[in-house]
C-alpha cells in the first residue's frame, strides 16, 4: 500500500512530560545556535492532555530548568503543599498518624505542588508550538520505520477507517510514514513502541525484570467545610493488608474544592481473587477518607499502570535512531512516588543527546545519553532509591518503609541490596491455594461499579474497528486460566473489559474493547503473557478532564 510520507529532524511519540520536555529543549537548544529544526511530536488522545492521568504531586525542579520563568508564562502550578499526613491504616475502621520523622525524607513534600498532570501537559504544548514543534494529537503510532541499516528511522501512524475484520471503510485513511534522523519514544508505562524496541536491541539485556504497579484515581468535589487546600495525605495497610499486597492510598486537596484520591497497587499482588478497582472502592469507606468525600461529587475517573522498577530495571536507553525516555523507559522515583519531574528530565537529557549529534551532521546513530545521564541529578535520585521496589516487595510495605525511613533519614545511605527478579506476571497463586474474596457492593455515595466508573473516563471508541487487545491463543482464558486463575482479567482490568459470559451451557471469553482505558495492566499482569496492547485508532480511548 501506498502512503503518505513526512520528514522530520526528530519525532517524538507521545505528548506527556517527557516527550514535551524534550521537544521544548530541542527547540531552545536550536534558537541559541540558531540552527534550523523541524521537530515533530505525535499524541494517540484526541488532544494533548486526555491520556494522562497521574496523582498528581509535583516537584518543580525539571520545569525551573526548562523554563526558570515558568511562574510568568502561567505555568498551571497553583496548589503549593501546605500539610503532609502519612496513616497506617490498621483495619477499615482505625488510623495511626506517622510523624513525619518516621516517614521517609524523599516523601517530604515542601516546596512542592498538587497539580493535574493533563493541564500541566497542555501549558507544555502551548510552549512547545510557540518554540515551533508541530504537535500532531489523534495520531497513535503503530510500529516503527527502519532504514536499511536496521536502524530507526521514524513511525508509521494507524490506519483509520478499517471494520472489525480489518476490511477498508467508507472515508478509509492509510496510516502515513513519519520519517526522522532521530526518533524519541515517550509513550508512558508499558508503551507498545518501547516493548519492541526494547526487545529487538536487547536494551534490558542483563536487567531485573521491570516492575509495575496501576494507579486508579477519582477527581471529587467536596464541601467547602471539608477542604483543606493543600492538604497531601497517603496511606498504607488496609485494605491492601488484608492480601499481603503492597502499595497504597493518596488524597491531595486542590484548589476550587477539589480533591484527587485513588489507590496504588502493586503489580506483583498474588491473590488471584484480588481487584484493585474494588480494593479503591472499598479504601474510600475509611473514615480518613470518607470524613473528607461525604457529600461530596465525583466528577471523573480514570486509570494507569505505573513503571516502578527503578535503577535496576532500567533498560539502556540509547538503541540505533533514537531513546526510550520517561515511564516509557522507568524513571520514576519510587520512593518520592513521583515521576513527572524524572520524566521531564530524562526528555530534556535526550534533547540534549540528540541534538549533539544533529549538531555533528549525524543521524540515526545511538546518542551519547548514558553520559549524559550519568552526570544528571537523576541518576543520583535513582541511584538512591534503586533498592525501594525491591525492598517492599521482598519484606512488605511496613518493614520495608521503616528500613527505607532509617536508610534515608539516619543512616543516609542503603543498609541493604535488594533485587527481585520474579516478574508481575508471575506471582499469582493458583485458586486452589486461596479462598476467594468478597467485596461489599458498592453504595453509589462513596463506591461505585466499573460501568459508572468508565462512564466519567468519557472513553470513546468507534466500534467497528478491529480489536486492539490480541489475544494470542484464544482458547487459553477458558481451557486454562479460568480453573487456575479464575481468569484474573475480569478482576485487574479496572474498566470492566474482559468476561467470561455463559450461553448454552458453554463458557467464553469476551472482551469489551470499547472499555478499554488503555492503562496497559493486562498487558502486565496475564500469567501467561497472552494479551497483548496494540493501539487502536488514533483518538480513540479516554478523554480525561483535569485528570
Amino acid at each position: 500500500m501506498e502512503r503518505e510520507s513526512m520528514a522530520f529532524d526528530v519525532v517524538i511519540v507521545g505528548a506527556g512530560p517527557a516527550g514535551l520536555s524534550a521537544a521544548c529543549r530541542l527547540m531552545q537548544l536550536a534558537k541559541k545556535s540558531e540552527k534550523d529544526l523541524s521537530v515533530c511530536v505525535i499524541e494517540k488522545g484526541a488532544e494533548v492532555g486526555s491520556h494522562i492521568v497521574s496523582g498528581a504531586l509535583f516537584e518543580p525542579r525539571s520545569l525551573n530548568e526548562l523554563f526558570p520563568d515558568w511562574q510568568s508564562l502561567g505555568a498551571p502550578l497553583n496548589t503549593q503543599v501546605q500539610d503532609d499526613k502519612v496513616y497506617w491504616l490498621s483495619n477499615q475502621y482505625n488510623q495511626l498518624c506517622i510523624p513525619s520523622m518516621l516517614v521517609p525524607s524523599p516523601l517530604h513534600n515542601e516546596g512542592n505542588f498538587i497539580i493535574s498532570l493533563g493541564e500541566l501537559c497542555r501549558w507544555l504544548a502551548q510552549q512547545a508550538e510557540a518554540l515551533g514543534v508541530s504537535i500532531f494529537p489523534g495520531f497513535a503510532a503503530a510500529e516503527l520505520f527502519f532504514n536499511n541499516s536496521d536502524a530507526v528511522a521514524g513511525v508509521m501512524t494507524t490506519d483509520m477507517g478499517r471494520d472489525k475484520q480489518g476490511n477498508e471503510k467508507p472515508g478509509f485513511q492509510p496510516g502515513i510514514i513519519l520519517e526522522a534522523k532521530y526518533t524519541l519514544i515517550a509513550e508512558g508505562s508499558r508503551g507498545h513502541l518501547g516493548k519492541a524496541v526494547t526487545e529487538r536491541f536487547e536494551l534490558d539485556k542483563g536487567k531485573a525484570p521491570q516492575h509495575y504497579a496501576i494507579g486508579l484515581k477519582e477527581l471529587w468535589e467536596i464541601p467547602t467545610e471539608q477542604h483543606q487546600k493543600g492538604l497531601v495525605v497517603h496511606t498504607a495497610g488496609w485494605p491492601l493488608n488484608q492480601t499481603h499486597t503492597s502499595g497504597g492510598g493518596f488524597m491531595y486537596h486542590l484548589g476550587e474544592n477539589l480533591v484527587s484520591v485513588g489507590l496504588v497497587v502493586d503489580l506483583n499482588y498474588q491473590h488471584p481473587y484480588l481487584s484493585p478497582f474494588d480494593e479503591f472502592q472499598q479504601m474510600k469507606h475509611h473514615p480518613v477518607f470518607a470524613s473528607m468525600l461525604d457529600g461530596g461529587e465525583r466528577l471523573s475517573y480514570g486509570a494507569r499502570a505505573i513503571t516502578k522498577g527503578g535503577l535496576h530495571a532500567l533498560p539502556e536507553q540509547s538503541f540505533p535512531g533514537g531513546l526510550l525516555i520517561g515511564c516509557d523507559a522507568g524513571t520514576l522515583n519510587s520512593v518520592k512516588i513521583k515521576g513527572s519531574h524524572t520524566a521531564m528530565k530524562s526528555g530534556m537529557l535526550a534533547a540534549e543527546a540528540v541534538f549533539s549529534e544533529l549538531a555533528a551532521h549525524r543521524s540515526h546513530t545511538s546518542p551519547d545519553y548514558h553520559a549524559l545521564f550519568d552526570n544528571s541529578w537523576l541518576k543520583e535520585e535513582l541511584f538512591e532509591a534503586r533498592h525501594f521496589t525491591s525492598q517492599v516487595h521482598r519484606l512488605g510495605t511496613f518493614l520495608g518503609g521503616a528500613i527505607a525511613t532509617l536508610e534515608f533519614n539516619v543512616l543516609k545511605r542503603s543498609l541493604f541490596s535488594f533485587r527481585d527478579d520474579t516478574p508481575d506476571y508471575q506471582t499469582l497463586n493458583t485458586t486452589n491455594r486461596v479462598e476467594p474474596l468478597s467485596y461489599p457492593k458498592p453504595d453509589g455515595k462513596l463506591s461505585f461499579d466499573r460501568a459508572s466508573s468508565v462512564f466519567l473516563s468519557t472513553v470513546k471508541h468507534d466500534e467497528n474497528q478491529p480489536c486492539h487487545l490480541i489475544l494470542q491463543d484464544k482458547e487459553l482464558p477458558i481451557k486454562v486460566h479460568l480453573d487456575k486463575y479464575a481468569e484474573p482479567s475480569q478482576r485487574y482490568c479496572p474498566a470492566g473489559v474482559y468476561e467470561v459470559v455463559e450461553s448454552g451451557g458453554q463458557k467464553r471469553f469476551q472482551i469489551n474493547a470499547g472499555n478499554c482505558i488503555h492503562c496497559k495492566t493486562c498487558d502486565i499482569k496475564d500469567p501467561s503473557q497472552n494479551i497483548v496492547w496494540t493501539p487502536p485508532e488514533g483518538g480513540s480511548g479516554p478523554n480525561y478532564n483535569g485528570m
